[in-house]
Protein backbone atom coordinates (compact mmCIF):
# COMPACT_ATOMS: atom_id res chain seq x y z
CA UNK A 1 0.00 0.00 0.00
CA UNK A 2 1.42 3.59 -1.04
CA UNK A 3 1.12 6.68 1.27
CA UNK A 4 1.31 10.34 1.09
CA UNK A 5 2.08 12.42 4.13
CA UNK A 6 1.58 11.11 7.03
CA UNK A 7 0.45 14.10 9.10
CA UNK A 8 -3.26 13.26 7.55
CA UNK A 9 -2.95 10.15 8.89
CA UNK A 10 -1.86 11.46 12.30
CA UNK A 11 -4.28 14.22 12.16
CA UNK A 12 -7.39 11.56 11.26
CA UNK A 13 -6.00 9.86 14.14
CA UNK A 14 -5.70 12.72 16.85
CA UNK A 15 -9.11 13.48 15.65
CA UNK A 16 -10.56 10.29 16.00
CA UNK A 17 -9.48 10.17 19.42
CA UNK A 18 -10.50 13.64 20.86
CA UNK A 19 -14.07 12.60 19.47
CA UNK A 20 -14.08 8.96 21.16
CA UNK A 21 -12.82 10.80 24.25
CA UNK A 22 -16.20 12.75 24.15
CA UNK A 23 -18.54 9.67 23.15
CA UNK A 24 -17.06 8.23 26.39
CA UNK A 25 -17.72 11.10 28.41
CA UNK A 26 -21.47 10.92 27.15
CA UNK A 27 -21.81 7.18 28.02
CA UNK A 28 -20.22 7.40 31.86
CA UNK A 29 -22.84 9.98 32.25
CA UNK A 30 -25.83 7.91 31.04
CA UNK A 31 -24.79 4.91 32.79
CA UNK A 32 -25.24 6.73 35.95
CA UNK A 33 -28.70 5.61 35.28
CA UNK A 34 -28.49 3.41 32.81
CA UNK A 35 -27.27 0.02 31.87
CA UNK A 36 -24.32 -0.53 30.26
CA UNK A 37 -25.65 -2.60 27.52
CA UNK A 38 -28.61 -0.55 27.01
CA UNK A 39 -26.51 2.43 26.91
CA UNK A 40 -24.53 1.05 23.53
CA UNK A 41 -28.04 0.02 22.49
CA UNK A 42 -29.63 3.03 22.24
CA UNK A 43 -26.25 4.58 21.45
CA UNK A 44 -26.31 2.49 18.18
CA UNK A 45 -29.42 3.31 17.48
CA UNK A 46 -28.44 7.24 17.27
CA UNK A 47 -25.52 6.98 15.54
CA UNK A 48 -27.35 4.32 12.57
CA UNK A 49 -30.06 6.70 12.31
CA UNK A 50 -27.02 9.66 11.69
CA UNK A 51 -25.01 7.17 9.61
CA UNK A 52 -27.32 5.64 7.24
CA UNK A 53 -29.17 9.07 5.94
CA UNK A 54 -25.72 10.68 5.21
CA UNK A 55 -24.36 7.99 3.31
CA UNK A 56 -27.53 7.61 1.28
CA UNK A 57 -27.24 11.45 0.52
CA UNK A 58 -23.51 11.02 -0.47
CA UNK A 59 -24.58 8.36 -2.87
CA UNK A 60 -23.12 5.43 -1.67
CA UNK A 61 -25.88 3.54 -1.23
CA UNK A 62 -25.18 1.27 -4.45
CA UNK A 63 -22.16 0.15 -1.98
CA UNK A 64 -24.23 -0.86 0.71
CA UNK A 65 -23.99 -4.57 -0.17
CA UNK A 66 -19.99 -4.18 0.24
CA UNK A 67 -21.00 -3.88 3.93
CA UNK A 68 -21.33 -8.04 3.81
CA UNK A 69 -17.64 -8.61 2.86
CA UNK A 70 -15.76 -10.86 4.92
CA UNK A 71 -13.08 -8.79 6.20
CA UNK A 72 -15.62 -5.44 7.09
CA UNK A 73 -17.81 -7.84 9.25
CA UNK A 74 -14.77 -9.10 10.85
CA UNK A 75 -13.45 -5.81 12.16
CA UNK A 76 -17.00 -5.03 12.89
CA UNK A 77 -17.12 -8.20 15.00
CA UNK A 78 -13.76 -7.03 16.84
CA UNK A 79 -14.88 -3.39 17.60
CA UNK A 80 -18.37 -5.21 18.61
CA UNK A 81 -16.08 -7.39 21.32
CA UNK A 82 -13.78 -4.03 22.58
CA UNK A 83 -17.38 -2.52 23.24
CA UNK A 84 -18.74 -4.43 25.35
CA UNK A 85 -15.39 -5.06 27.32
CA UNK A 86 -15.20 -1.79 27.55
CA UNK A 87 -18.44 0.23 28.87
CA UNK A 88 -18.88 -3.02 31.45
CA UNK A 89 -15.29 -1.41 32.97
CA UNK A 90 -16.27 2.15 32.24
CA UNK A 91 -19.59 2.18 34.27
CA UNK A 92 -17.31 1.52 37.39
CA UNK A 93 -13.87 2.45 37.10
CA UNK A 94 -12.48 5.89 36.68
CA UNK A 95 -12.42 7.37 33.16
CA UNK A 96 -8.16 7.83 34.40
CA UNK A 97 -7.64 4.62 34.68
CA UNK A 98 -9.54 2.53 32.00
CA UNK A 99 -7.64 4.97 29.87
CA UNK A 100 -4.07 4.10 31.07
CA UNK A 101 -4.70 0.50 30.56
CA UNK A 102 -6.25 1.41 27.40
CA UNK A 103 -3.10 2.70 26.26
CA UNK A 104 -1.72 -0.89 25.38
CA UNK A 105 -3.69 -0.70 22.29
CA UNK A 106 -1.23 1.35 20.10
CA UNK A 107 1.58 -1.09 21.32
CA UNK A 108 -0.25 -4.22 20.47
CA UNK A 109 -0.55 -2.15 16.95
CA UNK A 110 2.63 -1.50 15.88
CA UNK A 111 3.98 -5.07 17.42
CA UNK A 112 0.86 -6.49 15.12
CA UNK A 113 1.87 -4.67 12.27
CA UNK A 114 5.49 -5.34 12.26
CA UNK A 115 4.63 -9.35 12.61
CA UNK A 116 1.55 -9.64 10.02
CA UNK A 117 2.65 -7.18 7.61
CA UNK A 118 6.72 -6.59 8.12
CA UNK A 119 6.00 -3.10 8.85
CA UNK A 120 9.70 -2.01 9.77
CA UNK A 121 9.62 -0.72 13.68
CA UNK A 122 13.04 -0.64 15.33
CA UNK A 123 13.98 -0.89 19.03
CA UNK A 124 14.72 2.89 18.53
CA UNK A 125 11.05 3.38 17.89
CA UNK A 126 9.73 0.33 19.99
CA UNK A 127 11.71 2.32 22.98
CA UNK A 128 9.47 5.80 21.99
CA UNK A 129 6.35 4.26 22.15
CA UNK A 130 7.06 2.30 25.57
CA UNK A 131 8.06 6.25 26.76
CA UNK A 132 4.63 7.16 25.60
CA UNK A 133 2.87 4.35 27.26
CA UNK A 134 4.60 5.74 30.16
CA UNK A 135 3.91 9.13 29.80
CA UNK A 136 0.07 7.82 29.39
CA UNK A 137 0.50 6.49 32.74
CA UNK A 138 1.91 9.28 34.64
CA UNK A 139 -1.09 11.36 33.29
CA UNK A 140 -4.01 8.77 34.28
CA UNK A 141 -1.85 7.71 37.52
CA UNK A 142 -4.28 4.98 37.97
CA UNK A 143 -4.69 3.92 41.60
CA UNK A 144 -4.88 0.50 43.23
CA UNK A 145 -8.40 0.20 42.91
CA UNK A 146 -7.47 -0.43 39.23
CA UNK A 147 -6.22 -3.26 39.60
CA UNK A 148 -8.87 -5.67 39.80
CA UNK A 149 -10.45 -8.47 37.78
CA UNK A 150 -13.20 -6.06 36.89
CA UNK A 151 -10.60 -3.11 35.85
CA UNK A 152 -8.68 -6.11 34.24
CA UNK A 153 -11.58 -6.56 31.51
CA UNK A 154 -9.91 -3.30 29.89
CA UNK A 155 -6.91 -5.64 28.80
CA UNK A 156 -9.16 -7.57 26.47
CA UNK A 157 -10.84 -4.52 25.53
CA UNK A 158 -7.65 -3.32 24.27
CA UNK A 159 -6.85 -6.57 22.44
CA UNK A 160 -9.95 -6.56 20.46
CA UNK A 161 -9.49 -2.52 19.66
CA UNK A 162 -6.09 -3.36 18.36
CA UNK A 163 -7.36 -6.23 15.86
CA UNK A 164 -10.17 -3.97 14.73
CA UNK A 165 -7.46 -1.73 14.09
CA UNK A 166 -5.34 -4.00 11.96
CA UNK A 167 -8.08 -4.97 10.33
CA UNK A 168 -9.07 -1.71 8.79
CA UNK A 169 -6.09 -2.42 6.74
CA UNK A 170 -7.37 -5.59 4.98
CA UNK A 171 -10.52 -4.04 4.17
CA UNK A 172 -10.88 -3.62 0.62
CA UNK A 173 -10.18 -0.33 -1.18
CA UNK A 174 -13.59 -0.04 -2.67
CA UNK A 175 -15.18 -0.38 0.10
CA UNK A 176 -16.41 2.93 1.15
CA UNK A 177 -15.63 4.40 4.64
CA UNK A 178 -19.10 5.49 5.69
CA UNK A 179 -20.08 1.70 4.59
CA UNK A 180 -17.52 0.34 7.34
CA UNK A 181 -18.87 2.66 9.56
CA UNK A 182 -22.13 1.63 9.09
CA UNK A 183 -21.34 -2.05 9.52
CA UNK A 184 -19.47 -1.64 12.87
CA UNK A 185 -22.78 0.45 14.13
CA UNK A 186 -25.06 -2.17 13.82
CA UNK A 187 -22.84 -4.98 14.57
CA UNK A 188 -21.98 -3.53 17.92
CA UNK A 189 -25.49 -2.23 18.03
CA UNK A 190 -26.91 -6.05 17.66
CA UNK A 191 -23.70 -7.82 20.35
CA UNK A 192 -25.30 -5.41 22.65
CA UNK A 193 -28.69 -6.07 22.64
CA UNK A 194 -28.30 -9.75 22.68
CA UNK A 195 -26.31 -9.45 25.26
CA UNK A 196 -27.98 -7.57 27.31
CA UNK A 197 -31.15 -9.27 26.19
CA UNK A 198 -29.91 -12.13 27.88
CA UNK A 199 -27.52 -10.98 30.94
CA UNK A 200 -28.49 -7.77 31.83
CA UNK A 201 -32.04 -5.78 32.38
CA UNK A 202 -33.39 -2.45 30.41
CA UNK A 203 -34.93 0.19 32.45
CA UNK A 204 -36.47 3.86 30.56
CA UNK A 205 -33.85 6.30 30.30
CA UNK A 206 -34.79 9.90 31.37
CA UNK A 207 -34.78 12.58 28.75
CA UNK A 208 -31.27 13.60 29.79
CA UNK A 209 -29.76 10.10 29.47
CA UNK A 210 -31.68 10.17 26.06
CA UNK A 211 -29.55 13.29 24.94
CA UNK A 212 -26.15 12.26 26.45
CA UNK A 213 -26.90 8.81 24.63
CA UNK A 214 -27.82 10.38 21.26
CA UNK A 215 -24.62 12.87 21.95
CA UNK A 216 -22.56 9.86 22.41
CA UNK A 217 -23.90 8.54 18.85
CA UNK A 218 -22.92 11.60 17.11
CA UNK A 219 -19.06 11.64 18.15
CA UNK A 220 -19.09 8.06 17.60
CA UNK A 221 -20.04 7.78 14.21
CA UNK A 222 -17.05 11.02 13.71
CA UNK A 223 -14.67 8.96 15.81
CA UNK A 224 -15.19 5.26 13.37
CA UNK A 225 -15.16 7.57 10.18
CA UNK A 226 -11.52 8.85 11.34
CA UNK A 227 -10.14 6.15 12.74
CA UNK A 228 -10.90 4.26 9.63
CA UNK A 229 -9.14 6.95 7.48
CA UNK A 230 -6.44 7.32 9.63
CA UNK A 231 -5.10 3.73 9.09
CA UNK A 232 -5.43 3.95 5.40
CA UNK A 233 -3.35 7.49 5.02
CA UNK A 234 -0.41 6.21 7.29
CA UNK A 235 1.07 3.19 8.49
CA UNK A 236 0.23 1.56 11.68
CA UNK A 237 3.27 2.52 12.95
CA UNK A 238 3.54 5.97 12.22
CA UNK A 239 -0.36 6.91 13.53
CA UNK A 240 -1.15 4.18 16.38
CA UNK A 241 1.17 6.30 18.71
CA UNK A 242 -1.00 8.86 18.26
CA UNK A 243 -3.68 7.22 20.30
CA UNK A 244 -1.57 8.09 23.28
CA UNK A 245 -3.56 11.68 23.17
CA UNK A 246 -6.10 9.85 24.81
CA UNK A 247 -4.67 10.74 27.94
CA UNK A 248 -4.37 14.24 26.78
CA UNK A 249 -8.16 14.31 26.07
CA UNK A 250 -8.89 12.57 29.05
CA UNK A 251 -7.45 14.78 30.86
CA UNK A 252 -9.56 18.00 29.36
CA UNK A 253 -12.70 15.73 29.79
CA UNK A 254 -12.07 15.16 33.32
CA UNK A 255 -11.32 18.89 34.26
CA UNK A 256 -14.29 20.21 32.19
CA UNK A 257 -16.70 17.49 33.53
CA UNK A 258 -15.91 16.51 36.08
CA UNK A 259 -13.40 19.22 38.08
CA UNK A 260 -10.30 16.83 38.34
CA UNK A 261 -6.95 18.83 37.37
CA UNK A 262 -3.75 16.91 36.50
CA UNK A 263 -0.82 17.24 39.25
CA UNK A 264 2.55 18.15 38.15
CA UNK A 265 3.37 14.31 37.47
CA UNK A 266 0.44 14.67 35.18
CA UNK A 267 1.70 17.33 32.97
CA UNK A 268 5.05 15.48 32.62
CA UNK A 269 3.22 12.73 31.50
CA UNK A 270 1.70 14.98 29.12
CA UNK A 271 4.97 16.00 27.77
CA UNK A 272 6.05 12.94 27.57
CA UNK A 273 3.50 11.84 25.02
CA UNK A 274 3.70 14.46 22.64
CA UNK A 275 7.31 13.97 22.93
CA UNK A 276 7.69 10.63 21.83
CA UNK A 277 4.88 11.19 19.21
CA UNK A 278 6.43 13.39 17.69
CA UNK A 279 10.00 11.64 17.52
CA UNK A 280 8.07 8.58 16.55
CA UNK A 281 7.15 10.58 12.82
CA UNK A 282 10.48 12.28 12.50
CA UNK A 283 11.94 8.80 12.79
CA UNK A 284 9.51 6.97 10.36
CA UNK A 285 9.98 9.88 7.88
CA UNK A 286 14.06 9.40 7.94
CA UNK A 287 13.93 6.08 7.38
CA UNK A 288 11.49 6.38 4.72
CA UNK A 289 13.58 8.76 3.20
CA UNK A 290 16.48 5.99 3.51
CA UNK A 291 14.58 3.39 1.92
CA UNK A 292 13.79 5.99 -0.82
CA UNK A 293 17.23 6.97 -1.04
CA UNK A 294 18.46 3.04 -1.65
CA UNK A 295 16.17 2.26 -4.17
CA UNK A 296 17.34 5.29 -6.05
CA UNK A 297 20.70 4.21 -6.44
Amino acid sequence: MTYGSPWRGIGAMVVSIATFLTCDTFMKLAMADVPPLEVLVFRGGFATSLCLPLLLGLGLGRHLPLALNGWVLLRALSEAMAVIFFVIVLARVPIGDITAIMQTTPLVIVMGAALIWREPIGPLRVLLIGLGFLGALMVAQPGAGAVSLLALLAFPAALFAAGRDLLSRKVPANVPALVAVLTTLVMVMVCAFIANALFGRWVAPAPQRLAQMAGAGLFLVSGQLFVFLAYRLAPAAIVAPFSYTAALWGVLSGALVFGDLPNALGFSGMALIVASGVAVVILGGRQRGGVAAAGAV
